[in-house]
């Protein structure tokens, strides 16, 4: 069984058990958290729209971080311009408990 949740202008593949990083959440390691936007549920059946409004998928939080860091490079020939900037995304990372609907 699987679903797929939407959080942090994301959409997520996600079944009991695995491990997901996604944008971070205002909770703290050992917190549960909840997902209440849940776009389908697939197993032997698809359900879509209607059929999973009531439907929430559940996780603990695991930890919180940073993602290695992106550099960006910006650079125009001939006219000396260059600017080099970088980013460190931060994100939660959630093991998926149960999935209710």
């Amino acid at each position: 069984m699987y679903a797929i949740i939407a959080t942090g202008g994301k959409q997520y593949k996600v079944s009991e058990g695995d491990i997901v990083k996604v944008e971070k959440l205002d909770a703290e390691a050992g917190n549960a958290v909840t997902f209440d936007q849940v776009l389908a549920i697939g197993g032997d059946s698809l359900r879509v729209a209607g059929d999973v409004s009531g439907a929430t998928v559940t996780g603990t939080v695991l930890d919180q971080g940073r993602e290695k860091k992106v550099v960006v490079y910006r650079y125009k020939p001939k006219t000396g311009y260059h600017k080099k900037n970088g980013h460190r995304q931060a994100y939660t990372s959630v093991k998926i408990e149960k999935i209710n609907g």
